[in-house]
């Protein structure tokens, strides 16, 4: 199974409330950077948190790799949401090659349990950041990181 996680661009400081701030010009550009290293996989399905800047960037790479299916929203996978909590929601998915746009710590804390099986080290995930793990299945500790990106 191959899980693409990725860390929504720059978001503006400020909003009416956190799940409203939409991505600056610096963040839609980190996202299309991430979206092009994303063109050599072969997605199936494509994530997001319900906030704003999650969906933005969803959707840039969406267009950017010409992808039709529709964006599924999903919810606990927000900022302050538990990664032990979507680890169920993971390994229940019938595909490989998903991406799941998100947040921090959120992000990093799900990385980091997949890959270690605790969260004691977390993934560094900047704005736009992208992992790309693999493994058998999508639980704790069963995952390698085969490439993170930086953009």
């Amino acid at each position: 199974m191959k899980i693409c996680l990725l860390r929504h661009g720059e978001a503006e400081p400020h909003a009416a409330g956190d799940e409203l701030r939409r991505l600056t010009v610096r963040g839609e550009e980190e996202v299309r950077r991430s979206a092009q290293r994303l063109a050599r996989e072969s997605l199936t399905a494509i994530y997001a948190s319900p906030y704003v800047r999650a969906q933005q960037t969803a959707a840039i790479v969406k267009n950017i790799l010409g992808f039709v299916p529709p964006i599924v929203t999903v919810p606990g996978v927000t900022p302050d949401d538990d990664p032990a909590a979507a680890l169920d929601w993971l390994a229940a998915l019938p595909t490989s090659g998903v991406l799941l746009a998100t947040h921090n710590p959120f992000v990093s804390q799900l990385a980091g349990l997949l890959i270690h099986g605790h969260r004691q080290e977390p993934l560094p995930m900047g704005t736009g950041s992208l992992a790309i793990l693999e493994g058998p299945m999508a639980v704790a500790g069963a995952m390698t990181l085969i490439e993170l990106f930086h953009p």
